[in-house]
């Protein structure tokens, strides 16, 4: 996986206790790709310069592949970002 870093649009919902569940993402650029999350393979927190993130592992079907990436969501400013792709 190649490191993006890239901010993104996102569609989820939250559970009772708070915690977020991605959708679908949008990633802008030449073309704005709408890109559907098949399944989250693994979640996990993180603290970076004492930002709390939360980080999914998520796998898509995008051209006929299944790709494994990964989006970050940014707890204090409540943004998601694509990481990995």
């Amino acid at each position: 996986m190649k490191i993006i870093a890239k901010s993104i649009e996102m569609i989820a919902w939250f559970d009772i206790s708070g915690k977020p569940n991605p959708v679908r993402f949008k990633v802008k650029g030449d073309k704005d790709y709408v890109i559907k999350i098949d399944k989250v393979i693994k979640l996990y927190k993180e603290r970076i310069a004492g930002n709390d993130m939360i980080i999914f592992v998520c796998q898509s079907l995008i051209a006929d592949n299944e790709r494994v990436y990964e989006i970050k969501y940014e707890l204090c400013t409540c943004k998601w970002m694509l990481f990995k792709f």
